[in-house]
């Protein structure tokens, strides 16, 4: 699955992927809901790009949010738009997010899931499933949170095993992805700090998981898709890493240049996969990328790539 990530998997980035590397699933951005008495639960921008599939790849659209009527209401419009798989965020570890009970931030009052993830499986006719933390301080939390998210009839779980005041310090505890695997019967898709193709099939035979959400290792190598699958190299050199990125930048920049407006936002909008990549091979020509004030540049630069 490639992973819901705000800012990074817009409908551009995500169209790139399914014609790419067709990952077997795909999640939109989280979509925020409105609290409060409103008729605009929901963006019209959000509504847009509901759909039961992309790419002829099943689409889950994630909900974030608080409050059990918003989020049912929320769950009903994005059906009535075209939605049939549902997710929802508990896991955003991020401001205002885990400042309220929004996202990571409900499993700082668990007990509210008792009314609400009943109320979403009545309301969701399609998939309804759950990404999360593995607690909010506590990372033993999620075991304590399986019995009822298995009586609430989630279809599946997407686990990142952090705390949501971990944020993204420290290091992903697929320990916990193990135990939770044993300890219930529902699909576990292991998420968090997946990088490799090593580190991917490391996680699937050690965890149980019934499959992996990619983040940012595949924003960062898109073909690490292919490479958990074998059917890509899983340890590319320098120059297939160095044609990857020629490729992965100019299609991109091509995409953004067709959605988005003005030459700063698209440039902005393209240089985000930058916070993902970590290659040290390349971080003198990422540098100068960021530098970049214009499209000609970023593309001289990008084919300059070895």
């Amino acid at each position: 699955m490639l992973a819901p990530m705000q800012g990074l998997t817009n409908q551009a980035m995500r169209t790139l992927f399914a014609r790419r590397v067709r990952p077997d699933t795909l999640f939109t951005e989280f979509m925020r809901v409105a609290p409060g008495e409103t008729q605009k639960r929901l963006s019209s921008a959000d509504r847009r790009v509901m759909a039961p599939t992309e790419e002829g790849i099943p689409l889950v659209v994630q909900l974030i949010g608080h409050g059990t009527e918003a989020l049912v209401s929320a769950a009903r419009i994005a059906q009535a738009a075209g939605a049939i798989h549902i997710n929802l965020n508990l896991g955003c570890p991020y401001g205002r997010m885990t400042t309220g009970l929004t996202g990571g931030g409900i499993l700082r009052q668990p007990q509210l899931l008792q009314e609400l993830l009943p109320a979403l499986r009545s309301a969701i006719n399609g998939s309804f499933s759950i990404k999360l933390r593995a607690g909010f301080d506590d990372p033993q939390q999620i075991v304590s949170l399986l019995p009822l998210i298995e009586s609430a009839g989630v279809d599946f779980l997407v686990l990142h095993p952090r705390t949501v005041a971990q944020e993204y310090r420290g290091q992903a505890d697929h320990g916990i992805t193990a135990r939770v695997v044993r300890e219930t019967g529902l699909p576990v898709i292991a998420n968090g700090d997946i990088r490799t193709a090593q580190e991917g099939c490391r996680v699937l035979e050690q965890t149980g998981a019934a499959g992996l959400m990619l983040a940012r290792g595949a924003i960062a190598d898109p073909l690490l898709f292919q490479r958990i699958r074998g059917q890509a190299v899983a340890v590319p050199d320098r120059a297939e890493r160095a044609a990857l990125l020629r490729h992965y930048l100019s299609e991109l920049l091509t995409s953004y240049q067709n959605l988005f407006c003005g030459e700063q936002q698209i440039l902005g909008k393209v240089k985000t996969v930058f916070a993902c990549m970590d290659d040290p091979d390349f971080a003198r020509q990422r540098k100068a990328l960021m530098k970049t004030r214009t499209i000609l540049r970023f593309s001289e630069l990008v084919e300059q790539l070895d």
